[in-house]
This record gives structure tokens, sequence and C-alpha cells, in this order.
């Protein structure tokens, strides 16, 4: 689904900010977007490792980590793009303990060049999950 609003400081400087979303990612737990494209580039929310159809937190930092890249791909699709076209990825972690999983995880979603990255080890996340991902992705052949 897509929802669009135009944005500007002045007539010159117009641009739409469309709200993406995708029925094949769970819907936002907040007044936010599953994603925000801007002309040709595609912020998307953090995803947790919630199972899209029953709302559910998978268990285990394994399968946490599977969802989020499910749900992120979503995401990008109901975009128009892919996990291909990531260029930047935020992790936060309850546990850098898992550091090295979530590595290897992430390496059966993406082929070099990987997105460039930043982890974090955070207190506490949303539901009790072990793991969100936000992303920002720029759509080919647009703008």
């Amino acid at each position: 689904m897509l929802e669009s609003r135009l944005i500007a400081t002045d007539e010159s400087n117009a641009m739409t900010k469309q709200a993406i979303s995708s029925a094949d990612a769970p819907k936002a737990l907040g007044p936010y977007s599953q994603a925000i494209r801007a002309g040709n580039t595609v912020y998307l929310s953090g995803q947790l490792g919630l199972d899209p159809v029953t709302g559910i937190l998978v268990e285990s930092i394994e399968a946490q980590t599977h969802q989020v890249f499910l749900n992120l791909r979503a995401v990008a699709a109901a975009a128009g793009g892919s996990l291909d076209d990531m260029v930047k990825l935020s992790i936060l972690m309850q546990d850098l303990g898992d550091f090295a999983k979530v590595n290897e995880i992430m390496s059966s979603y993406f082929k070099q060049p990987y997105p460039a990255r930043a982890t974090y080890q955070v207190a506490a996340l949303p539901r009790g999950a072990l793991i969100e991902i936000e992303g920002i992705l720029v759509l080919p052949g647009v703008g």
C-alpha cells in the first residue's frame, strides 16, 4: 500500500514523501510507517522477528534474525526494491554474544558489496525481541 504526501521547504524544493506498507510484514507497533520513500531513497523502520500472520515473536536469535530479514524483504518489495538495493543497516541486539550467528544469517540474505552497517547492544527491545534491524535502500533507475 502506498500513501503519498508532498513535503517541501519551498516550491522549488518539493519532494513527495510516500508511506510504504506490506501485508507480508508485521503492522507497525505505533504511530510510524513500515517505510518512507523520499525520491529514490527508502527508509525502512526497524523490524522485529514478528510473524506477520500471527503477530507473535518467533523464538531464538536465529529464528528472529531470519524473520527480521524476511520482514525487511517484504517491505523493500512493497517499495519496488529488494534487499540487494539496501545500502545501510542498523542492527540492535540484546546480546552481542550473538554477533557471529547474526553475521552468518545475514550473509545468506546479502551478496557483495554488502550494505554499510552499524551494530549496537541495547538493554531492551519492544516485545522482548532479541534483535531489531532498520535499513535504507536506494531504488535503481529512479530519480
